[in-house]
């Protein structure tokens, strides 16, 4: 397959909004979110770069990604209406992901405005931080099926497909599910760092705990229940579609979510050092990725 011009460059939106979420990532983990003060949306009330600690660098440079994020998805949305005909799928996801990234645009001003940074701890803070991941989840998915589609991929339909559609939406449904609480479990790491294993089960058992350390043991219970649900997705897709591609995909997503559960295990023995958040954060990316595309495919595919 002949990727066009549009197809490429939609690949290049999704990977750049990929950077920009990691990156979003690292402003969090180093505290960094307060690195321009509460100003939004100038850097301590400049619009020129004043750097006075790494942290404003770092809170600084986001900000110059994201506003490049928003730039290239409204020129992906432009260029969907120019250069597709009508009717094309990838004018529609170029729609859902143009009105998503405004939506994260306003909740990454929210955090700065509200003062939900640095060491705020507060559940306003927890389910901010929430919605944004989940904001970025739905992102993610719209720029993949927006690349997807511009690279030739088939319509979707819900008609005659069983009970595809609904283990689909468990699916998508249980890795929002697992990306929130995550999000939530390493706020909790940043904010309330363990020196050890033993630490960590001290702090949980400790009655005057700060809820994000007893939330901790979630994060991991849903990451386990819902990969056993998505190894079965992608093990019914194996074996029900004899479609060379589906079966590919169903083995990266399988393959994924073992990659994923091993990083994840790693994020807790290091005690969930930066980089590692970040490893874990890209990984949940890709297997968000990966379902989206199987899931376009078992919805085009005639069984």
């Amino acid at each position: 397959m002949k990727l066009t011009r549009y197809a490429k460059f939609s690949w290049f939106v999704l990977f750049w909004n990929l950077l920009v979420i990691l990156w979003g990532a690292l402003v969090r983990a180093s505290g960094s979110g307060a690195g321009c003060g509460s100003h939004w949306p100038t850097c301590n009330g400049a619009i020129i770069l004043q750097p006075q600690t790494i942290q404003t660098v770092i809170e600084f440079t986001h900000r110059m990604m994201s506003g490049a994020a928003l730039i290239l998805v409204l020129i992906l949305l432009i260029g969907a209406f120019r250069w597709l005909p009508k009717g094309h799928l990838a004018r529609k996801s170029a729609v859902g992901a143009a009105a998503f990234i405004l939506i994260e645009a306003l909740l990454g001003a929210g955090l700065v405005l509200f003062k939900l940074v640095e060491d705020n701890s507060s559940a306003a803070r927890a389910a901010a931080v929430a919605i944004h991941l989940l904001n970025t989840f739905i992102l993610v998915g719209w720029l993949t099926l927006t690349a997807w589609w511009a690279s030739g991929g088939k319509s979707i339909t819900l008609k005659n497909k069983g009970w595809w559609p609904l283990l689909i939406a468990a699916g998508l449904t249980g890795v929002a599910l697992i990306g929130t609480s995550g999000a939530i479990t390493a706020l909790g790491d940043t904010l309330f760092p363990s020196t050890s294993i033993a630490h960590s089960l001290e702090q949980m058992s400790d009655p005057q705990a700060n809820f994000l350390i007893n939330l901790r043991v979630i994060h991991p219970i849903i990451a386990i229940l819902v990969g056993l649900l998505g190894l079965y997705l992608a093990r019914a897709a194996h074996n029900t579609f004899n479609t060379p591609l589906i079966r590919r995909l169903s083995l990266l997503f399988s393959g994924l979510i073992f990659v994923q559960w091993t990083a994840g295990v790693t994020n807790i023995l290091l005690l969930a050092p930066a980089w590692m958040q970040l490893v874990h954060l890209f990984l949940a990316d890709t297997v968000l990725i990966a379902l989206v595309l199987l899931s376009a495919n078992i919805l085009t595919v005639q069984e």
